[in-house]
């Protein structure tokens, strides 16, 4: 773990050493793909606790009876007008 450490801080002072332009180019072709990474993953995690967390995606209970609506949802009878 302290070599990497040490690596890390030569990495540290030797990126603060540079000029800014090379500086700037240096932390934008590390952190946008980290940067990418990042959000790939947190949209992959969010989704899925959503899609667990959404009703209409939830598991029926196998003991529930299938002809009755769920809990909470309205039924519509449709009602025709007779215009032909």
């Amino acid at each position: 773990m302290h070599q990497i450490a040490g690596w890390w801080d030569g990495f540290e002072l030797w990126v603060a050493g540079l000029p800014f332009i090379p500086q700037f180019a240096v932390v934008l072709v590390g952190m946008v793909p980290v940067s990418f990474a990042i959000a790939y993953a947190l949209d992959r995690i969010l989704r899925a606790v959503m899609r667990m967390l959404d009703r209409r995606h939830a598991p029926t209970n196998p003991g529930a009876h299938d002809d009755l609506p769920a809990a909470g949802v309205e039924t519509r009878e449709t009602v025709q007008s007779g215009a032909h």
